[in-house]
């Protein structure tokens, strides 16, 4: 039982854990990374799988964390869908990584390792390993060289950028 209890343990910190060669922004601002952000692009995840208009909404939490608010509409059910999670620094609060969970007790990680560090306006996010990735931007619609700058930064981390979905953001009020 011991030895089934260190593996769970040892599996769930795995999963708060930055992939190799990427590093997390420093100088990092939660409140500026606070409010809404449109996910641009993303590798592909169940969780995920299908959804169209898709935001992030970020905002402080009394105990010191972050509310995470994903929202995502289903064309083929016409329905929105929403999880709601918390999420922590892993270190310093100056450093963009921190640990996710919109499942109990059990945290993903979170590396923001691009960001417009000026406006706040983009951001590339990673999860544990190269099989997560998130292109995100404060509009829907960034310009073309503001996304090509994210995908060449993902790609000479070792991402497979062919593979990313280009997320659907339809104008306001359709559907």
């Amino acid at each position: 039982m011991r030895w089934l209890l260190l593996i769970a343990v040892l599996a769930m910190a795995g999963c708060t854990g930055v992939p190799e060669g990427v590093t997390p922004v420093d100088h990092f601002d939660a409140a500026r990374y606070s409010g809404r952000w449109y996910e641009i692009a993303r590798l592909d995840h169940a969780f995920e799988r299908g959804l169209i208009d898709v935001t992030a909404t970020y905002s402080a939490r009394d105990d010191g964390g972050i509310r995470v608010l994903n929202r995502g509409y289903d064309p083929d059910s016409k329905t929105w869908k929403e999880a709601e999670g918390k999420a922590y620094f892993v270190g310093d609060e100056r450093t963009g990584h921190l640990k996710v969970s919109f499942f109990g007790p059990f945290y993903g990680s979170y590396v923001i390792f691009a960001l417009d560090h000026e406006h706040y306006q983009y951001a590339a996010v990673a999860g544990p390993d190269r099989s997560y990735l998130w292109l995100l931007a404060r509009t829907p619609q960034p310009d073309a060289a503001t996304v090509e700058a994210l995908l060449q930064r993902a790609d000479a981390l070792g991402f497979d950028t062919s593979k990313l979905i280009r997320v659907e953001h339809r104008p306001a009020g359709a559907g």
